[in-house]
């Protein structure tokens, strides 16, 4: 799918943003809020279920993080080409009602298998959301807005992940007060599951009504339509399926070369995960888990799914050279790259945070679930919305005055300091010194959210916006949702219980972190400054 600029004649690229595309943004952002409503809401209802269905701490592990991750990670990539040729505001909208059916799914289980398979298809739903919005978004708003439009994308993000504890905590109980007997075997984490899938349902319907903004027009770079959009998003899929994907390489007539790297990289996948899983056996032992009458090793169920991710993202990379040169010589620049590495570090520390203060709170400070839902949810809410008011517009300011490494710079004061925050928060003495400390931190480390996505998606072409989301999320959930959970829990169970030094724990990352974003900082106007360059060596007729 080409790519051109627009005629010397055409109107300049506007720099205002209309209230039809402030109330896009309203909606696109919801729509990301509900997400993580949906995907989050398992965490503070696991104690129910673990009770109700007679699960284990590591099915229920399963089901929070790998289940979801897997399935996340392979259809973001062919849901991300089709975002990229297809109405986005109706993709949207499909995928919002399909993951709010699945989400509601869930309030019928009773076992493991039908949760499991609902989880599957929240995934599924899930894995268009993000690139779709983030399309939309950049096709709505103008460079020098971006970053405030991203902060709404971080507040809507934060409000939907302590939202989900506030409304699946409160919901529960009142439904568990107000109907002891559970009439019908319906219990108050089923009751919580359906009330988080209704306002999916009004929200695709709004959103199918959006009107659809042109791809590349507010940059000057318009992008003509794609004649075949599902083709080419079938073929990605076919290309990214362990297995399925030699087919797609002998279709295409692939090279030794090709051959050579897609065997050699799997052989290295697979050695890699059997190491970590004999490394993570002897250091956190951990018994099987009874999945459908199978006895899994969790451990081999999590470096399974590591690897599997590992393998469609070598596969996603040599699609992209056979298919599309100048999306693989954008989307390999090393800003590029390491930012999405940083992405998924940071990632792995916020799930873990928020995947495990609400069992911290319980456990430290004897505070029912309940309790904690509703304050901790609350006040992670409210948090999430300050630092994005704030990182958004001066994410802009910076921009406006040292261009993109004034992005930079601020993801690095972000992520730089908030470790040291997080270290005093867990070491509170009681809840109120808790819930002190947990401001601060929160506000700093909710800071990397606005520059760091603007800074990526300024980096290739708009065609390309929904492909380079897709590889982003990919990495972001493998390294965040599929490994931040696992390595807290790990390191709990080795320390018997001590969840506030395994939290603490996950920032051993740190350092990475802050290496590859000042390695950005003295690349980033480089790679920016040759964006169209590495596009035309690529093929692209801009």
């Amino acid at each position: 799918m080409a790519t051109t600029a627009v005629p010397e004649d055409a109107p300049a690229p506007t720099t205002r943003v209309s209230r039809a595309g402030w109330y896009a943004l309203t909606l696109v952002s919801t729509a990301q809020g509900l997400s993580l409503l949906d995907r989050q809401i398992l965490s503070i209802l696991a104690p129910n279920i673990r009770a109700d269905l007679h699960l284990g701490d590591s099915e229920l592990g399963l089901l929070y993080g790998t289940l979801f991750s897997l399935f996340y990670a392979l259809f973001s990539l062919p849901l991300g080409r089709l975002v990229d040729g297809w109405i986005r505001t109706r993709l949207l909208s499909i995928s919002i009602f399909a993951w709010s059916l699945f989400c509601g799914l869930s309030a019928f289980a009773g076992g493991f298998a039908l949760l499991a398979f609902s989880r599957l298809g929240v995934g599924i739903g899930e894995a268009s959301a993000q690139p779709s919005a983030n399309s939309i978004i950049f096709d709505t708003f103008p460079r020098s807005r971006r970053g405030t439009a991203m902060a709404a994308m971080g507040i809507t993000t934060s409000l939907g992940l302590g939202f989900s504890m506030a409304l699946g905590g409160v919901v529960a109980q009142w439904w568990d007060g107000r109907f002891p007997n559970h009439p019908g075997g319906f219990s108050g984490w089923q009751f919580a599951f359906l009330v988080a899938s209704l306002p999916g349902l009004l929200l695709a319907w709004l959103i199918s009504r959006l009107r659809e903004p042109v791809r590349g027009e507010v940059d000057g770079i318009v992008s003509p339509p794609d004649p075949h959009p599902f083709k080419a998003s079938g073929a990605v899929l076919a290309s990214v399926t362990p297995g399925i994907n030699w087919l797609s390489l002998w279709s295409r007539k692939a090279g030794a070369r090709q051959w050579t790297v897609n065997l050699v990289g799997l052989l290295v996948i697979v050695l890699f995960c059997r190491a970590m899983t004999s490394i993570t056996q002897r250091f956190s032992p951990r018994p099987p888990t009874d999945v459908m009458g199978l006895h899994i090793d969790p451990h081999v169920m999590q470096w399974f799914v590591v690897g599997f991710g590992l393998f469609v993202i070598l596969n996603m990379f040599q699609s992209l050279r056979l298919t599309d040169r100048p999306t693989y010589n954008l989307v390999l620049s090393p800003s590029i790259i390491l930012l999405t590495v940083v992405a998924g570090l940071q990632t792995s520390i916020n799930y873990a945070v928020m995947g495990f203060t609400p069992s911290f709170l319980h456990r430290a400070y004897g505070l029912s679930i309940a309790a904690t839902g509703l304050q901790f949810g609350l006040l992670a809410a409210g948090l999430g919305i300050i630092g994005p008011v704030v990182a958004g517009p001066l994410s802009d300011w910076l921009t406006a005055r040292v261009g993109a490494r004034g992005r930079v710079w601020l993801t690095i004061f972000s992520l730089g300091v908030s470790p040291i925050f997080g270290i005093w928060t867990y070491h509170a003495p009681d809840p109120a010194s808790f819930y002190l400390r947990f401001t601060a931190y929160s506000l700093i480390l909710t800071m990397w959210l606005p520059p760091l996505y603007s800074l990526v998606y300024d980096l290739v072409l708009p065609r390309m916006r929904g492909v380079t989301s897709s590889i982003f999320i990919i990495i972001q959930t493998l390294l965040g949702l599929g490994m931040g959970p696992y390595f807290v829990g790990i390191v709990s169970d080795r320390l018997h219980g001590d969840l506030g030094t395994a939290i603490i724990s996950i920032n051993v990352v740190w350092p990475v972190v802050l290496v590859c974003l000042f390695t950005v900082l003295f690349r980033v106007n480089r790679d920016e400054a040759t964006v169209l360059e590495r596009a035309r060596a690529g093929g692209e007729p801009v």
